[in-house]
C-alpha cells in the first residue's frame, strides 16, 4: 500500500508551548505537506515547583490543550501520530500519573524522550526544511533546555542537551519581572557556565552555517529585523535586541515590535541563553529556521513507514558494542515473533508497537553479559534503560529494560509492574514469549525447531509441538517444565505436549 495521501500527526508537549502538526504524505513517502498547525502557550514549567510536581493549575491548562488537540486527531490511527514530551516531563516527579491523564485527554499515547533524543529529532526536523552541502550548526531554545548539534546534511555528527530555557531562565533571573542590565549579566554568564563543560566536539566539527529553532531564537530574528538588523541574528543584532529589551525595564512593559505578548513574558530569560550559547560557541551569524522539533518527529515517522526505522539501527549498533551473539539471538528472535503471531490476538497486542519491542528484545536479551554471566539479565537491563539509543523513548528503553530483566527467573506482576509501572499487562505477557523462546534456544543449535503452536484459554497457555522432538531433547524438556513451574507465579497456567 503506498503511503502517498496518508495523514500523520505529530504533537509536542514542550515546557512554554504545546504544538501539534498535521500533514500528508506525498510523492514516494519521502515528504509531506502541512495540512495545519495548533499551538497554545501552555507554560508547563510555570507549574514546576519547588518539590519538582507539577501544580494542578499547569495540569489543567496542558489537559484543556491536548483535548482541543485530540478533536483534530479524532479518527486518525495509533501508528499515525506521535506525541513526545521534553524536558518539564523529564523533570516532573509526578509526571506519570498526568501522563496518564494526558493520554486519556489527546487519545494518543506520549512518549517522553530523553534531551539528546529530543536533539536528534530537532536536527532532523531543520535538516528536513534546509537545502545546500556543508556541516551546519542547529540551535534550539525551548522553555527548560537548549539544545546544540553539529551535523551533515540529514546526519547529527555531535549533540548535547543542556538544562537552561526561557521559562526556566526567566523564572530563575527574572522572577519578579524586573529586567536589569545586573540581572541580564548575571543571566548570561550563568548560562555561560551551564554551557561551557562539553562544547569542545562542537567547535572541533566546526560548521559553515548556523540555524536556530524554537520560537525563542524566531522572535529574536523578528525583533533584530523590525529594528533594522535583519532577521538573520548577528552578535550587533543581538546587542540591540538586547538594549532594546534593557530600555523597556521589566517584561510587563516589553512592547517590541516582532514579540507577540505571549512570548513577551519568557523573553528575556531566552534573550539571556541566545547571548550565551553566541559566545560560547562562537557564532557570527544565525538563521531562523521554521522547522523544529515536532517536523522532526513527521520525518522518523516518514522513515517508518519506509522501514527506515532508527531504532534498528540502535539496536544493531548496541548488539556489537556490547558483543551479542547475533546469530543465536537472531534465531530466539525468530521464535518469539512466532508465537507473538499466534497470541496477538487473544491477548489485545499491537503490531506497531509490541512486534518489534518483542523483537529487539530478543535481540539484546543477553547483553547484561558485556558486564559478566553472572545477573546477565539485570545487567543488560541497566544498560537498556540508561543507555543513548537513538530513535527510543524514555518508555520504550524501560520496556527493553523490563523484557530483559524478566527473561530470566520467576515472574510477577509486581516485577513488571516494578521496573514498568505505565501498562505492565502487554509487557509481563511480552516477557512470557521472550522466556519460552529463550527456553526453546537453551541448546544454541543452528538446527530448526519443530512446528510450534501457542493457544490462549483465559489464564491457560498451551504450548503445542511434536513430543517425539522433546524426547530427542531432554534439556529442552526440562527447561520447558521448569518454566511451567515458574509461570505459576504470575498466575499463568502453562500447558506442554
Amino acid at each position: 500500500m503506498s503511503a502517498d495521501g496518508r495523514t500523520l500527526a505529530a504533537v509536542d508537549l514542550g515546557s512554554n508551548s504545546f504544538h501539534m502538526v498535521v500533514a500528508r504524505v506525498r510523492g514516494d513517502g519521502t515528504d509531506f505537506e502541512i495540512l495545519d498547525r495548533l499551538k497554545r502557550p501552555v507554560r508547563l514549567r510555570d507549574g514546576l515547583g519547588e518539590t519538582g510536581n507539577l501544580s494542578p493549575e499547569a495540569q489543567a491548562r496542558a489537559l484543556g490543550c491536548l483535548g482541543l488537540f485530540g478533536q483534530r486527531l479524532a479518527g486518525l490511527p495509533r501508528e499515525d501520530v506521535r506525541a513526545v514530551g521534553t524536558n518539564t516531563l523529564r523533570r516532573a516527579r509526578n509526571s506519570l500519573p498526568f501522563l496518564v491523564r494526558a493520554r486519556k485527554a489527546l487519545g494518543h499515547k506520549i512518549e517522553v524522550i530523553s534531551g539528546r533524543e529530543e536533539a536528534r529529532l530537532i536536527y532532523r526536523g531543520v535538516a528536513h526544511e534546509l537545502t545546500g552541502e556543508g556541516r551546519r550548526l542547529v540551535v534550539d531554545i525551548g522553555g527548560g533546555s537548549t539544545e546544540l548539534i553539529v551535523g551533515e546534511g540529514t546526519a547529527p555528527l555531535e549533540l548535547t542537551s543542556r538544562e537552561l530555557g526561557c521559562v526556566s531562565w526567566t523564572h530563575r533571573h527574572f522572577a519578579r519581572g524586573r529586567i536589569t542590565p545586573k540581572a541580564f549579566t548575571r543571566a548570561v554568564t550563568a548560562a555561560q557556565l551551564h554551557l561551557q563543560d562539553g562544547l569542545s566536539p562542537l567547535r572541533a566539527l566546526g560548521w559553515q552555517q548556523a540555524v536556530g529553532s524554537s520560537g525563542t531564537i524566531r522572535a529574536i530574528g523578528k525583533v533584530s529585523e523590525a529594528l533594522g538588523c535583519g532577521e538573520d541574528i548577528t552578535p550587533a543584532g543581538l546587542a540591540k535586541v538586547r538594549d532594546a529589551v534593557l530600555a523597556c525595564g521589566s517584561s510587563d512593559r516589553l512592547k517590541l515590535e516582532g514579540l507577540s505578548a505571549s512570548r513577551a513574558p519568557v523573553f528575556a530569560g531566552g534573550l539571556a541563553v541566545m547571548c550565551a550559547v553566541f559566545d560560547a560557541v562562537g557564532i557570527q551569524r544565525l538563521t531562523p529556521a521554521r522547522y523544529a522539533l515536532r517536523e522532526g518527529v513527521l520525518v522518523q515517522m516518514l522513515g517508518r513507514l519506509q522501514s527506515e526505522d532508527p531504532r534498528d539501527g540502535s539496536v544493531r549498533t548496541f548488539a556489537n558494542r556490547t558483543g551479542v551473539d547475533l546469530a543465536h539471538s537472531l534465531r530466539v528472535a525468530e521464535t518469539a515473533l512466532a508465537l507473538f503471531d499466534q497470541v496477538e490476538g487473544p491477548w489485545n497486542l499491537t503490531r506497531h508497537r509490541h512486534r518489534p519491542l518483542l523483537r529487539w528484545a530478543a535481540l539484546l536479551h543477553e547483553c547484561g553479559i558485556f558486564v559478566t554471566h553472572n545477573g546477565h539479565h539485570r545487567h543488560g537491563a541497566y544498560l537498556l534503560r540508561h543507555s543513548d539509543l537513538p530513535g527510543f523513548s524514555r518508555a520504550d528503553q524501560a520496556a527493553l529494560g523490563t523484557l530483559v530483566l524478566c527473561h530470566r527467573k520467576p515472574l510477577t506482576m509486581r516485577k513488571v509492574e516494578a521496573a514498568y509501572p505505565g501498562r505492565p499487562q502487554p509487557i509481563l505477557q511480552l516477557a512470557i514469549l521472550l522466556r519460552l523462546a529463550v527456553r526453546l534456544h537453551r541448546s544454541r543449535s543452528e538446527r530448526a525447531l519443530p512446528e510450534l503452536r501457542l493457544s490462549v484459554h483465559g489464564n491457560t497457555l498451551r504450548l503445542g509441538m511434536d513430543r517425539q522432538y522433546l524426547t530427542a531433547h531432554p534439556l529442552t524438556a526440562a527447561d520447558l517444565e521448569e518454566e511451567q513451574a515458574e509461570l505459576r507465579s504470575s498466575s499463568i497456567t502453562l500447558e506442554l505436549p
